[in-house]
């Protein structure tokens, strides 16, 4: 510990003398999630004068990054970011934050095989340990691979990050660091409960309905999947296991209720697997120092090879909507950037090709825009410019309030059928309509489009 702490001496600086070694042209990242370094963001952006073309790397940074909006020009500072958060969202309107786009459990390869330059790597940890490691507390993801490439590393110490135990990559040794800056220790971004519907409530009860004893999870973010997790936690499910990208608060209601032992897992037992979180205190703290749970980098959590090795995989993820053939947008609409591939597609894949896996796609059948106009969240078509986060040839469930459509296997009428069914009634008429125009409509054995319309009109 004695030259650890004689060596953390040697590197401690301001965050003002710390962004000083920056210089224009660079590129530099951020760390991720929770981790993304609040205070050397705020000392960088006040040299917008000093610096030109200095171009950072994000990965959700929380809030809104000081370096966009200190230099609206985008002369000082070029921000991009790998998945988006609502700040990210905000300045991506504004013309302030590029999205790059990735399948996350890539995002390892690409620092260690492509072309990315990285000149520093600035990131926010728990302070020093014993051993003389910072860890990276709740966010492991591609953060190993970015220091591994970056030429020089700056940490920012926050006393309020957990100190989460991982199974590799969670942290970094001293000798690896160049500068270290202690910081105004703010506390880390909580996010509060989740809206949730009674539209969400019908697709959880639906999706729960399908989820066995011994089943592994994945949940993602929002409303939906959370309560997800409240009803598993006060259902009678047992030896439930976790192998997740995202962990949150819903996990640690199911495994207080006993559902969760992580038994029957084959991939790392015994252990919640994750690659980062997010939620309340509650969470975080959870994770500090619990050896119940275990992060990795995202190029292991998020390995479609790796997450299919556990049995029954049951893969939960929101869309912002669908089209007839199937194709699943979950982060942009239109040309506007919601989020990011993230993840979905790593493990939705995955939970197909494990041993009595599923991977669900849940959606709410309408959506109400802010003018108070109600539209089909199962469209004929994508919008114009809308993103495709799953091809139709992925696509495993898709589950509403009305119900649920396996598409695998199903032919293009077969599949306008499927979504239809399960499609708000108010719009299924308008949807037959567009699946004819479109030549995907077919009089099925069961019924022929006439008596499917009269069927919706009764």
């Amino acid at each position: 510990m004695g030259n650890n702490q004689t060596e953390y001496i040697k590197k401690l600086v301001s965050a003002e003398d710390a962004v000083k070694a920056i210089n224009s042209g660079d590129w530099v990242d951020y760390g991720n999630f929770q981790c993304a370094p609040i205070t050397l963001d705020i000392a960088l952006s006040k040299r917008a004068s000093e610096l030109n073309d200095v171009k950072v790397r994000a990965v959700g940074f929380p809030g809104l990054a000081s370096v966009a909006t200190a230099d609206p020009s985008g002369n000082s500072f070029c921000y991009n970011n790998w998945h988006f958060t609502a700040g990210d969202r905000i300045l991506h309107d504004k013309g302030l934050c590029s999205y790059i786009p990735l399948l996350y459990h890539e995002g390892a390869k690409l620092y260690d095989q492509e072309d990315l330059r990285s000149d520093f790597f600035i990131v926010r940890t728990t302070p020093m340990d014993s051993a003389g490691y910072f860890n990276f507390g709740i966010a492991n993801s591609v953060q190993k691979a970015q220091a591994d490439k970056a030429k020089k590393i700056i940490v920012e110490v926050n006393e309020n990050m957990p100190y989460c135990f991982g199974g590799y990559g969670e942290g970094l040794h001293i000798s690896e660091v160049d500068y270290i800056v202690g910081t105004d220790n703010r506390p880390l971004v909580q996010l509060g409960d989740p809206k949730v519907s009674d539209a969400d409530r019908a697709i959880a009860s639906l999706v729960v309905n399908e989820i066995p004893d011994g089943a592994c999870l994945q949940l993602g973010i929002g409303g939906m999947p959370n309560v997800i997790g409240k009803m598993i936690a006060e259902s009678d499910l047992k030896n439930l296991g976790v192998h997740t990208e995202m962990l949150v608060d819903s996990f640690v209601d199911m495994y207080e209720a006993g559902r969760i032992t992580n038994s029957e897992k084959a991939v790392c037992p015994g252990k919640m697997v994750y690659t980062f979180a997010l939620g309340s205190s509650k969470l975080y703290e959870f994770l500090h120092l619990n050896p119940t749970c275990a992060s990795y980098p995202v190029d292991y959590v998020n390995k479609p090879e790796i997450i299919a090795m556990n049995d029954k995989v049951m893969s939960i993820n929101n869309a912002v909507e669908i089209d007839l053939f199937g194709q699943v947008s979950s982060e942009s609409s239109g040309f506007r950037q919601i989020s990011g591939t993230g993840g979905q597609f790593d493990y939705h894949y995955a939970a197909f090709h494990s041993r009595g896996g599923k991977g669900f796609i849940c959606l709410t059948s309408t959506v109400t825009d802010k003018n108070g106009n109600l539209s089909s969240r199962i469209r004929p078509y994508l919008n114009h410019g809308t993103i495709v986060t799953l091809p139709r040839t992925a696509v495993h469930y898709v589950v509403t309030e009305f119900g649920m459509a396996c598409l695998k296997g199903k032919s293009t009428w077969q599949r306008a059928e499927a979504l239809i069914e399960i499609a708000h009634p108010d719009f299924q008429e308008e949807l037959v309509k567009e699946s004819e125009k479109m030549g995907i409509w077919r009089a099925s054995n069961k019924r022929d489009a006439d008596s499917m319309r009269i069927r919706m009109a009764g």
